[in-house]
């Protein structure tokens, strides 16, 4: 999968190899946006609670928490990457390019289109794909959809229904569970 394909580049060390695991992880660890994601800076991070601070859509501020493997490829990111390419220009910015300065979206999407397409059978797949990814499986796995849309800091419920449409069959399993009469 598309997460192999970004550990196993960064598995030699190479800053820009950890910088675009850490993109891929982040990105599907958190379900936020890839302007949320390229907008961090370090401060945002708090490794302790594994969270991250996100300013989002309206100047909404929102914690998001995130797992082991996104923390593994943080915690390789700021003791190996990131110091690899920090300049004085880089200011405090989490993610950066080869030249030391903040990536931007459009770097962050062709990193995510390429660490897909190195992943045989894969169908294209940009950042959205792993936010809705991400959104799908949090609540294909019995997330509340009210959690999944603060997670994803939508002001709507209704956004959070349009592209969460959990498969059928998964609704029918836990209607045939959870209804008396199923």
């Amino acid at each position: 999968d598309a997460m192999a394909a970004a550990k196993s580049g960064a598995q030699q060390g190479d800053p820009m190899a950890l910088r675009d695991r850490l993109i891929v992880e982040m990105l599907y660890a958190t379900g936020i946006r890839v302007s949320e994601l390229c907008g961090l800076d370090i401060d945002d991070v708090d490794t302790g609670y594994r969270v991250v601070r996100v300013l989002g859509k309206g100047n909404k501020q929102r914690t998001v928490p995130y797992g082991m493997p996104a923390a593994e490829a943080l915690g390789a990111w700021l003791t190996d990457g990131r110091p690899a390419l920090v300049t004085a220009e880089s200011g405090p910015a989490l993610l950066l390019g080869a030249r030391g300065r903040r990536i931007d979206v459009r770097q962050a999407r062709t990193v995510v289109h390429q660490t897909v397409a190195a992943v045989d059978g894969a169908p294209d797949m940009g950042p959205h794909g792993l936010r809705h990814s991400a959104a799908t499986h949090l609540l294909e796995g019995g997330a509340d959809l009210r959690v999944v849309q603060e997670l994803l800091g939508h002001s709507s419920l209704a956004t959070t229904q349009l592209y969460t449409h959990v498969a059928v069959s998964r609704l029918r399993a836990v209607h045939d569970q959870a209804h008396p009469r199923a």
